[in-house]
């Protein structure tokens, strides 16, 4: 098996933290870069038309993209630990905190560098300075209040975890290197220092 990733972005880094917690080996990584337009070769295209990252490339030559489904036949194959949830019940709030911290935390992460940041510009033409600097604005709403969450509860779905961690850990990375966002510099003591726990997991120190 083949994971396609690229360096830095915050969807392939998600998938990599959720296999390093779940110590999954035998998957080998294949680093596309974006930056010079090898998601769009036709080589890759050929195994995702969306030309996105990341991808997981089956032994059979069958190809698995998005991020969540990846992650889901990952947590069916190796159930162990468990971190998208042991029952329906669970299950579905667990997915419903990684879709708020996905469609939400992360997008609006991604949309404010995609639109701001001189590096992004060939990924984003053209680019929409007030855009990307109103969806920096929005970032902070989701972020502040995820730090009131954060201040009743220890993980981001509750006390433990989840793939929902993966997610928003992934989203506050981005933000902190391209957005230079700081939870702590902007009063929000908790999700800094849920951050800081974060940042001290193997999975988030491998995934670098």
């Amino acid at each position: 098996m083949k994971l396609y990733i690229s360096s830095h972005a915050p969807n392939p880094r998600r998938v990599s933290m959720f296999i390093l917690e779940k110590g999954i080996t035998g998957i080998d990584t294949v680093t596309i870069d974006i930056l010079k337009g090898e998601q769009r070769t036709e080589s890759f295209l050929a195994k995702n038309p969306l030309g996105r990252v990341p991808a997981l490339e089956f032994d059979d030559g069958r190809v698995l993209s998005e991020t969540r489904a990846i992650c889901t036949w990952l947590e069916g194959r190796h159930p162990e630990p468990n971190l998208m949830g042991i029952d329906y019940e669970e299950r579905a709030f667990i997915e419903m905190t990684d879709r708020r911290m996905e469609l939400h935390l992360l997008l609006e992460t991604a949309h404010s560098a995609r639109h701001t940041h001189p590096a992004l510009a060939p990924l984003e033409q053209p680019q929409f300075k007030d855009y990307g600097a109103a969806q920096a604005d929005k970032m902070r709403i989701t972020a502040r209040w995820l730090d009131q969450v954060l201040a009743r509860q220890p993980y981001v779905a509750g006390e433990r975890f989840t793939i929902a961690d993966i997610t928003a850990f992934c989203a506050i990375e981005f933000a902190r290197g391209l957005l230079k966002f700081r939870p702590g510099e902007e009063g929000m003591a908790h999700l800094q220092a849920w951050r800081d726990r974060i940042a001290e997991r193997p999975s988030a120190v491998g995934s670098k």
